[in-house]
């Protein structure tokens, strides 16, 4: 029979994998959100359009684990400026004649959408790592 202890640590093993996989995947979607929203604009003149959001993480104890996992914080609202462009004839456009865009850069929400899914797949493989351990375990106690 396995020692407990060892089946404790693949069982600790598999939730903080598991909890890395929820918060990249909630990442994840906080980038789709803003790159789908890149070139909206206001739906009034000279209102603000979408505001590019930033995904937080925290750490938080998993009493049933008795171990740190990682969770998808708060989602804040980024400050930086607006994009302003010229365009006196869009309905979005103030009395000047100035529609203000999105703050979110594509190429920026790419690259976070890369690294959000290199996190993502080294937490599958860890789980895929803690299954095989298991049924090699599970392997050697049946011979």
């Amino acid at each position: 029979m396995p020692d407990r202890q060892v089946i404790a640590d693949f069982a600790r093993s598999m939730g903080i994998a598991t909890s890395g996989l929820r918060a990249q995947a909630g990442r994840m979607r906080v980038i789709s959100e803003n790159i789908a929203n890149a070139d909206s604009t206001a739906s009034t003149a000279g209102g603000d359009p979408y505001r590019r959001k930033v995904p937080t993480f925290s750490s938080e104890l998993d009493r049933s684990l008795d171990a740190n996992v990682v969770a998808l914080g708060r989602v804040m609202p980024d400050a930086t400026a607006f994009r302003v462009k010229h365009e006196p004839g869009s309905p979005a456009a103030d009395v000047n004649g100035d529609v203000k865009y999105p703050n979110v850069n594509p190429l920026i929400e790419m690259t976070d959408m890369r690294d959000a899914q290199r996190s993502y797949e080294a937490n599958l493989n860890i789980i895929h790592a803690t299954r095989t351990m298991i049924q090699r375990t599970l392997d050697i106690l049946k011979s």
